[in-house]
């Protein structure tokens, strides 16, 4: 067999190894999904009204909260999803199932490719759980035509791609476990500093550069763009420049940190 096969064969069944371990073991999964449902429901059945009110000078209805919402929630979900990939890589290193990977004739990044093709699997998984959600309480996108979905979903899957690589860093430079589900926690939290759940004109001035400028709001952006039909303007090279620099940053991060591990 040639080179590329081997490496595709190996980097399958290793695909296959972290499938079996997300089905089996669902908890960490279902854990991270809760927090972008729970704060979903939270916004529109609690605070729906008033921030619908806020967005429109105080003629919206909670049917336009729930769409300005449900694309930084979609955000959310990935950025969510990605910490059990984090746990998971920090997992095997620490189990010894790595140095053991080592002694076997299989592809030397198959491992790491494993992860990262089963973390952007399960985050398309996610979003597509949370999206039904989101229909299910009343989220429309109406005016989106074939390819602005198509485009969508393609940048869902970037993001997607482009934070498991960063994961997969923060997995191999931890301890444990618990170290790797701490470090990975931005992923997370930088969603909600973001243009998320209002509109960056409103708020203060000291602390609208923080949610401009960063990663998730351009992506929001032009996933709303998408979606609804809202300006993108320069959000959309934004969002696909801050995806490719995070993921050759997170690929060169976590190979170098492979390969050291692989030589003490």
């Amino acid at each position: 067999m040639s080179s590329l096969s081997l490496a595709v064969r190996d980097s399958s069944t290793m695909l296959r190894r972290n499938l079996l371990h997300a089905r089996r073991y669902p908890s960490m999964t279902l854990n991270l999904l809760l927090t972008p449902v729970m704060l979903l429901l939270l916004f529109v059945y609690i605070f729906g009204d008033v921030m619908s009110a806020g967005i429109g000078n105080g003629g919206a209805d909670r049917s336009a909260y729930i769409a300005y919402l449900v694309p930084g929630i979609l955000l959310l979900t990935i950025g969510g999803t990605t910490i059990g990939s984090a746990v998971s890589v920090a997992t095997d290193m620490t189990e010894g199932i790595i140095a053991r990977f080592r002694t076997m004739a299989i592809h030397r990044g198959s491992v790491l490719i494993g992860h990262v093709v089963g973390s952007v699997l399960q985050c398309m998984m996610s979003v597509l759980l949370v999206g039904a959600v989101a229909v299910a309480i009343g989220f429309r996108s109406t005016d989106a035509t074939v390819v602005e979905w198509l485009l969508a979903v393609g940048l869902l899957a970037l993001v997607s791609l482009a934070l498991t690589w960063i994961a997969v860093g923060m997995g191999l430079s931890s301890p444990n476990a618990e170290a790797a589900s701490n470090n990975a926690l931005p992923l997370m939290v930088l969603p909600l500093l973001s243009s998320a759940f209002v509109p960056l004109h409103t708020m203060p001035g000291w602390f609208r550069p923080i949610a401009e400028y960063q990663p998730f709001t351009p992506a929001i952006e032009t996933l709303r763009g998408l979606l609804l039909g809202t300006r993108i303007g320069h959000n959309g090279w934004l969002a696909v420049a801050w995806c490719l620099v995070l993921a050759v940053l997170g690929y060169v991060w976590s190979k170098s940190l492979y390969d050291r591990t692989g030589r003490r």
